[in-house]
């Protein structure tokens, strides 16, 4: 028999020093559970005020931590949303604008990032909408099947899947759970489909009362309004019962004491003002954020917070490194009491919608270009194509938008209506005062009083654009540059 050399003692000491090492380091880090509902706007929630609307489950878990009011995804839409959420930078800057793009392959996620500290990293329920559209046609599928590398998430997670039914939801979160290895903490992004149009799931406990929903300023208080809202509330409580759902299987698996949940909304709900415009309906989604023992319990902040954000404090919360290139500010500090100095301003950015193409019918609710940038009090909104008449995305069937269009060819809809939807072109410029006008009816741009919040807020909005890389024309012209013509370009 013969013995081991010493050299081959040493080795084997030092991977067991080593992976004991490193199983310490992983076991002391938080399990992260990222949530994300599906079109739902801030205030659509109990505990941000809403009366009328039934959700117990997550006012409880707001009580159980930090509660957010103003929180601004980087996009009204799904894909380019989820992007910024993933990768703490811009749609604009990682190239995900169009929803037929696929992350690209060379741009880090948190899935990624913490992978690489460690953690068991997974993706389930409703389609994520990073890898390239779900539903395509003969001649994108001929292109994915040509590149496949284009499709990089079942890489980039250990666990994958896509579009599962809500009935699938308890089961497929105790499968995720049941295959992270021992001493190893999670990072689990799940996706509901609730309340995304079309509004047709049952709500809990029967339908909401119309009568009893309040009616926000940009829409007319109509009974077609009040109804559609209802039924958008109906589905807000079926998710509200699938949420729970899954914090009932943490405690069950005595992991809700170690584990990081966040909740929030991707985008705005399928109402004008809402999902595919920029104005706060359109941006403004529910934050949650639950820590036991480090964030203290029923606390609330009115700080600015970016969809890019959202990255680089989960990943600071993991003890995971935030790469340069995340534009993101985490907000850790702010979640455990810390001195924390918030953001000046936000950014968002509009482009097209869904798979639809483009020819001389287009309307807004399909494609149109825009960028935003929003202080606490001022809000500007950049057009780039006034041009494209106004539709709703998603509802523009429905009944409520069908009297709307009615009530305005009869010339009985309030003038704030007709100007907000009815206005062709649209303005280029959109500046709004929050603090007097939160539905943001009244545009102040151009008017003497406000140039100076106007030049504001265009700079900051240059500067982004800058950094980003933004493909669109800058809102400000310096001294000495042109101004559009075609004799301004550089010879």
């Amino acid at each position: 028999m013969k013995y081991p050399t010493a050299r081959w003692l040493l080795a084997f000491i030092t991977v067991l020093v080593i992976g004991k090492a490193f199983a310490v380091e992983t076991a002391g880090r938080p399990n992260v559970l990222f949530i994300l509902s599906d079109d739902q706007s801030t205030p659509h929630l109990g505990c941000l005020g809403e009366k009328g609307i039934r959700t117990p489950n997550l006012d409880r878990f707001a009580s159980q931590g930090m509660l957010f009011d103003k929180q601004f995804c980087g996009a009204p839409q799904c894909v380019p949303s989820r992007a910024t959420f993933l990768t703490g930078r811009s749609a604009v800057a990682v190239r995900i604008t169009r929803f037929s793009s696929p992350l690209p392959g060379d741009v880090p996620t948190m899935a990624d990032l913490l992978r690489d500290q460690g953690y068991f990293a997974g993706i389930c329920r409703r389609n994520f909408h990073l890898d390239g559209p779900e539903k395509r046609g003969p001649v994108t599928d001929a292109a994915f099947k040509k590149h496949p590398e284009l499709r990089t998430f079942a890489k980039r997670v250990d666990f994958l899947d896509i579009n599962s039914p809500r009935e699938k939801t308890v089961p497929l979160v105790n499968e995720f759970l049941d295959k992270v290895p021992n001493g190893k903490p999670f990072f689990l992004w799940l996706n509901f489909n609730e309340p995304h149009h079309a509004w047709n799931r049952p709500a809990p406990g029967g339908p909401h009362d119309p009568a009893k929903i309040t009616v926000p300023p940009y829409l007319p208080d109509i009974p077609q309004v009040r109804k559609d809202l209802a039924r958008y509330y109906d589905e807000i409580a079926a998710m509200d019962e699938e949420f729970q759902w899954v914090m009932d299987i943490l405690q069950k698996r005595h992991l809700d004491t170690n584990t990081v949940v966040m909740f929030l909304g991707d985008n705005g709900y399928a109402f004008p003002h809402g999902k595919g415009s920029l104005y706060d309906p359109g941006l403004n989604t529910p934050l949650l954020v639950r820590w036991p023992g480090k964030i203290k319990a029923g606390t609330r902040s009115s700080q600015l917070i970016s969809g890019e954000d959202i990255a680089p404090t989960l990943l600071e919360a993991a003890g995971a490194p935030v790469p340069k290139q995340m534009t993101g500010k985490s907000f850790l500090k702010l979640l455990v009491g810390e001195p924390f100095t918030g953001r000046k301003y936000i950014f968002a950015e509009r482009g097209p919608h869904g798979q639809s193409t483009f020819n001389e019918n287009t309307k807004a609710n399909s494609f149109d270009q825009s960028r935003c940038v929003r202080s606490t009090q001022f809000k500007l909104i950049y057009n780039c194509t006034p041009n494209q008449i106004y539709a709703p995305v998603d509802s523009g069937g429905d009944p409520y938008w069908k009297k709307m269009v009615a009530l305005h060819e009869e010339g009985k809809l309030a003038p704030e209506f007709d100007r907000a939807y009815f206005t062709h072109p649209r303005p280029i410029y959109e500046l709004f005062d929050l603090a007097k006008d939160p539905g943001e009816l009244t545009n102040l741009a151009g008017k003497p009083e406000y140039k100076q919040i106007e030049h504001e807020l265009k700079a900051a909005l240059q500067e982004k654009m800058i950094v980003d890389y933004d493909y669109l024309p800058l809102p400000l012209a310096d001294k000495g540059q042109g101004k559009g013509n075609a004799e301004d370009v550089d010879q």
